[in-house]
């Protein structure tokens, strides 16, 4: 009997060491979870969050390394442009490289406008030239661009000509005369 006292010792030695170590992991891993230091579960929300903390140059600078295979440079590109720890950094860039994101800008865009109230001056000077036989007309505005043009010109050839007189005039200085003189050599 006295030769199975020393093993049963061991075992329960090695079982209590066990115990203790499991708690110890454990009580740390609730700790991180309550101060919010371990990743998301789900890598697309992670991906999301990792692609929202960066500048459009350093997600493509990120995603450049990705490509070439570079993952720790991605990981030293990331850590320094979030301030996040070396693991939330890898474990981000993990998720960027599985889940690849589109860079969104802080900024939220306005929404587009399809309505032709609102013209919008460009930094350029647009010029429409319409010609039939010898007449030719020219109208030049920095409020016109290819798209509104060309939707002008549909509506003329269309035959809805008052409608692309008064377009025209919103996008222009012209007068309502001049624009109906234009869309006329535009409706054929």
């Amino acid at each position: 009997m006295e030769s199975l006292v020393i093993p049963v010792l061991i075992l329960l030695l090695v079982g209590a060491g066990v115990l203790v170590v499991a708690r110890a992991v454990g009580r740390r891993t609730a700790g991180n979870r309550a101060s919010g230091s371990t990743p998301p579960g789900d890598p697309v929300e992670l991906a999301r969050a990792a692609a929202a903390k960066l500048t459009e140059d350093q997600h493509r600078r990120l995603y450049a390394l990705i490509a070439q295979g570079q993952a720790m440079a991605a990981i030293k590109l990331y850590y320094e442009a979030s301030g996040e720890g070396l693991r939330a950094s890898r474990d981000a860039v993990g998720a960027l490289a599985a889940n690849p994101q589109p860079f969104h800008s802080a900024a939220p865009e306005e929404p587009e406008n399809d309505d032709d109230d609102a013209p919008e001056r460009f930094p350029y000077r647009y010029r429409a030239i319409a010609s039939k036989g010898d007449v030719t007309r020219e109208v030049s505005s920095n409020m016109l661009n290819d798209e509104i043009y060309g939707r002008i010109r549909t509506l003329a050839r269309s035959g809805d000509t008052e409608a692309a007189a008064m377009a025209l005039t919103r996008h222009s200085d012209i007068s309502m005369k001049q624009a109906r003189e234009f869309i006329a050599l535009l409706d054929d």
